[in-house]
């Protein structure tokens, strides 16, 4: 499984991908065969306010495969929001996963803010957050867990819990700096 990085030109590759999916165009992308877990976020533009976001944490499908139907689904299937029109303007952003890894010591001390994301599963509930969400938020330790627990519908303590499952990740991200504009490497 690939688990190294994505040039800048195959960044710009999978927005594109992800961009043609949206607009129901036929893009002849060759390659993105390994599987990963990917992430896709849309943007309004401008502004920047979460438009859509929808993406499988697991390395489920090949790459290539999740773009398209992540694509599609943060377009007109992310329940948040109504579809995309037509003549919208967006920006759309890429993360490709590394395979979550479950943190067995510590949860305090095993995670780096803006370098990991974080997946908790307790009791049947399911919460994930991209590692630029805890960057944007300026987010401590102890604040993120908090975080992706309350987005998993869970009280904000319950990553303390023996029998709580806690994840990290990390994320190499594509961001578009206007619509269908230059793709840079990092978090905005």
């Amino acid at each position: 499984m690939r688990q190294n990085k994505f040039s800048l030109k195959e960044g710009k590759q999978l927005v594109d991908l992800a961009r043609a999916a949206i607009s129901g165009d036929i893009l002849t992308t060759k390659g993105f065969e390994d599987k990963r877990g990917i992430f896709v976020t849309l943007n309004s533009y401008p502004g920047k306010q979460l438009r859509g976001c929808i993406g499988f944490p697991e390395p489920t499908f090949p790459l290539r495969e999740a773009i398209i139907e992540a694509a599609r689904s943060a377009a007109f299937k992310d329940s948040r929001f109504n579809p995309v029109r037509k003549n919208e303007k967006f920006t759309v952003d890429i993360s490709v996963l590394t395979e979550p890894e479950l943190i067995e010591k510590d949860p305090l001390k095993s995670f780096t803010i803006g370098k990991h994301g974080l997946i908790v599963k307790h009791h049947g509930n399911y919460g994930l957050l991209l590692p630029q969400v805890f960057a944007e938020w300026k987010a401590t330790q102890e604040q993120a867990l908090a975080m992706v627990c309350e987005k998993a519908g869970l009280d904000m303590d319950s990553w303390k819990k023996k029998d709580c499952r806690i994840y990290k990740f990390e994320a190499q991200v594509f961001i578009e700096e206007k619509p269908n504009g230059k793709v840079i490497e990092g978090y905005a």
